[in-house]
């Protein structure tokens, strides 16, 4: 065996010598490498490690903190990993469930282990003393310093554990994984698996929020742009409505988590689990078309948003097409040939011409054009030049008829400075987007912007001809833009739709495993690309035998293909 490694520290630009053996937490105390922010894990060779790595070979390591978006999961993880621990402690005789991410903070609920008689979950009501109690010892075990540690047991013994803890989705999902062996992660004790690296210690997790919420409660960590920092953001009711509506559904479907998703699929129930859930999805379509024909006297524009991948597109030509079932006539205006002149178009912190905010738009000619509309005058509808950069006019003309409605798409329909000169009566805001409540297992869900960027690898990859790895790259500024400019106004919407439908994971892992493998190891985006490897690598896949059943309708048509719309 070698003497000494050279180990390359991408933080310093130089190489460090160490014995085989050593630790990633040793090699960052040798190395003298002072950053500003806490080191929660780090990068070795594109993939992520814990701190508490051994190093036997020569590798290229580059740590991490908060501010990258794998040291937030790893805080995020961990944290949860401490509330795990303690719920155990305080009441064994539940199950805790961490349900779904909303901006304010992560959504979970103790429940009985036996549902009600329709199989929705039957909630434990928690105190505030006993929210208290929960957020005190929690704060204990992070003051002690008490280390994470990781080990490799065998599956049949991991799978003893789980069930002993209250957890059926987490051991049926790791039964039917097929691995001889299951890493588990260990705290004071306590044992549970995690799907990515933990922090060293429970001294890493310096700040969070714990409190009541709903029949629940929520738990609350920095944003990315301000490590250690809570900040208190707006309630979101409305969202929080979908989620629950959506997850109280998986449960009483008796696919809550991943395990039993992969066990219907098994169980040869894939052609089932597409027709129900394309019937909920063509039930509010039909509720949202019923609602526009309610206001039908005052509603004149239909605006519909929500973020990347998020089936907009289909979503207001299913609103459409039910609106025609019942006698009205839907027209469609493209938000994007209301951009401003190129050389009027706001810049960014770069230089670069930023066409995501707002005042990309020329929100005063277009409420304008709007008005004239609803006055009952002919207008000329501009169509934007991409190429020139121009707006141009074509001699498109345009006038509503008494059964004419019109529907806009677009990141800012929700914005209410869009359409300030609009009256609110007759508009009819509708927000699109995947919120899945599908869950790995009890403790470890889903993340709705995981969902959206698969989606988007796919449609890109096949009908773009934009690779995977520039899909990915592309996503943190993707991610920002969304952030901006339309999270904040959710909450303004008359209506929700959950594009998410509930075997869609098990038909993309299909057309996106293989995308994401062609990715390179030594590319930028390939710490991402494993990462969604070892995601997807839990999830069986559908075959082209049982997703040629999902309709040409279908939201997820919009990104697999075969869709009876244009796009």
């Amino acid at each position: 065996m070698k003497e000494e490694i050279n180990v390359y520290c991408d933080n310093l630009n130089c190489s460090f010598g160490c014995k085989p053996g050593t630790t990633l937490s040793e090699l960052l105390s040798r190395s003298g490498y002072k950053p500003e922010l806490p080191v929660l894990a780090a990068i070795v060779d594109n993939q992520l490690k814990e701190l508490s790595f051994k190093i036997y070979i020569p590798h290229i390591v580059r740590f991490i903190d908060y501010t990258h978006s794998d040291g937030q999961r790893c805080y995020n993880r961990s944290i949860i990993f401490v509330l795990q621990k303690v719920a155990a402690e305080l009441f064994p005789q539940y199950s805790l469930i961490i349900d779904y991410n909303m901006q304010n903070g992560m959504y979970g609920e103790l429940r009985e282990l036996e549902p009600e008689e329709d199989g929705s979950p039957k909630v434990v009501n928690l105190s505030e003393k006993e929210i208290d109690a929960i957020r005190n010892r929690m704060q204990q075990i992070i003051d002690a310093d008490l280390p994470f540690t990781r080990e490799k047991i065998p599956t049949g013994e991991a799978v003893e554990i789980f069930k002993s803890q209250n957890k059926p989705e987490k051991a049926t999902l790791h039964k039917l994984r097929g691995r001889f062996f299951t890493t588990v992660y260990y705290l004071d004790g306590y044992a549970d698996h995690f799907y990515g690296p933990l922090t060293e210690s429970t001294a890493a997790l310096k700040s969070f929020r714990f409190e009541s919420f709903s029949r629940g409660f929520l738990i609350n960590t920095p944003p990315i742009t301000k490590p250690y920092e809570i900040v208190k953001v707006p309630y979101q009711y409305k969202l929080f409505d979908v989620f629950k509506e959506n997850s109280d559904w998986c449960s009483i479907l008796g696919v809550k988590g991943v395990g039993a998703l992969n066990q219907a699929i098994l169980n040869e129930r894939s052609v089932e689990l597409i027709q129900i859930a394309e019937g909920l999805h063509e039930r509010k379509y039909a509720a949202i078309a019923d609602e526009i024909f309610k206001r039908r006297e005052g509603v004149k524009l239909i605006l519909i948003s929500g973020p990347s991948s998020s089936g907009k597109t289909t979503t207001s030509k299913r609103v459409a097409l039910q609106s025609r079932v019942l006698g009205l006539n839907p027209v469609i205006i493209e938000m994007d040939n209301y951009f401003k002149d190129r050389e009027e178009t706001p810049r960014d912190k770069d230089g670069n011409y930023d066409f995501e905010v707002l005042g990309a738009l020329d929100a005063d000619f277009l409420n304008h054009q709007l008005n004239q509309l609803f006055e009952g005058e002919r207008v000329e509808l501009p169509k934007f030049d991409f190429a020139t950069g121009k707006r141009v006019m074509r001699g498109d003309t345009l006038k509503l008829g008494e059964k004419d409605i019109l529907i806009m798409e677009g990141i800012h329909a929700l914005n209410p400075r869009l359409t300030e000169h609009l009256s609110p009566q007759k508009c009819y805001r509708i927000y699109a987007s995947a919120l899945t409540s599908l869950s790995l297992d009890e403790n470890n869900n889903i993340s709705t912007s995981d969902n959206r960027l698969i989606r988007r690898l796919v449609r890109d990859g096949h009908y773009r001809g934009i690779s995977p790895e520039a899909t990915i790259l592309r996503w943190p500024s993707v991610r920002r833009g969304e952030i901006n400019n339309i999270f904040p106004f959710q909450e303004n919407a008359d209506i929700m739709f959950n594009s998410a439908l509930i075997y869609e994971l098990p038909v993309l892992k299909y057309f996106a495993e293989p995308m994401l493998r062609r990715i390179p190891p030594d590319s930028p985006a390939s710490t991402e690309s494993i990462r969604l490897l070892k995601f997807l690598s839990y999830i069986n896949e559908m075959q082209p035998s049982e997703f040629e059943r999902i309709p040409p309708t279908s939201v997820l048509r919009e990104f697999i293909g075969g869709s009876s719309f244009s796009y």
